[in-house]
């Protein structure tokens, strides 16, 4: 069991890595085509990813959703599962409060890895940290710029790779809109893996367009154990409303929500 609970504080970590960078984006829905001829260069969508996710993160002042946790090991010495449905209401600048709708499964699973998910998204929003785990040329590298036709606006694919290896930061490849230049999907592995017990860790993450905003979708991470065994952890977002925003093209703070409710694929 000890050695469980150490792998499980890796997958906290692994599962809040896309999270934590304030690149939020829209969900893919086709995959991309083969790479055709641009004139866009790396630099330009750097920039404009930078500066368009500050806007957003300015604009953006109260909203709320539901979040559909699930956590499962299987191997030895036997399998382990539990789920959390939890209501999440942000107010800018950094502060997210937590409301456990239901739960069920293992207990030490929810109390340990569940909550504790919630617990370290909280200690995420100081300042320091999120200038710390930014997706921007201080905290990566970013090479190998290849723009694609995507029916869903993803068209900029990028190649991203940490200045300094990080539990906290990933190496992968991360997917832009063309239009609002915001993240549409992540594709990585932890930068630094701090565990031995760890084989390979795959994080998939993705988001979705709310109003002139783009949150979460849905996070899975996947740890293979050396010796046999997997571990998943996922993550899916619903039921966002848009409570108090500002107009990215100027204007009052929004009068009235708005909503969407996400479908996720059955598992």
């Amino acid at each position: 069991m000890p050695k469980l609970k150490q792998l499980f504080c890796f997958l906290i970590a692994s599962a809040l890595l896309p999270a934590l960078c304030p690149a939020p984006g829209r969900a893919q829905s086709a995959a991309p085509q083969p790479a055709i001829e641009s004139r866009v260069n790396l630099s330009d969508v750097l920039q404009k990813l930078v500066d368009r996710n500050a806007e957003r993160a300015e604009a953006l002042q109260k909203y709320q959703g539901r979040r559909v946790y699930h956590v499962a090991y299987t191997g030895f010495p036997k399998s382990f599962e539990a789920e959390m449905v939890v209501d999440m209401t942000y107010d800018a600048p950094a502060t997210k409060q937590f409301k456990i709708v239901s739960q069920a499964g293992s207990q030490w699973m929810i109390d340990r890895i569940l909550k504790r998910l919630l617990e370290t998204e909280q200690e995420a929003l100081t300042e320091e940290n999120r200038r710390r785990v930014a997706l921007d040329p201080s905290n990566y590298n970013f090479s190998g710029l290849e723009v694609q036709n995507a029916a869903d606006g993803c068209s900029y694919a990028v190649l991203v790779q940490p200045k300094v290896p990080s539990k906290l930061l990933y190496t992968g490849r991360v997917w832009v809109d063309k239009s609002d230049f915001a993240v549409c999907r992540i594709e990585a592995q932890p930068a630094k893996n701090p565990s031995l017990l760890i084989k390979k860790t795959e994080i998939h993450h993705s988001y979705v367009k709310i109003g002139d905003f783009w949150l979460p979708s849905e996070n899975e991470s996947v740890s293979y154990i050396r010796g046999g065994g997997r571990a998943v952890l996922t993550i899916k977002y619903e039921s966002y409303q848009i409570l108090a925003a500002r107009s990215l093209h100027g204007g009052d703070v929004a009068a009235s929500a708005s909503s969407a409710e996400l479908a996720h694929p059955a598992n």
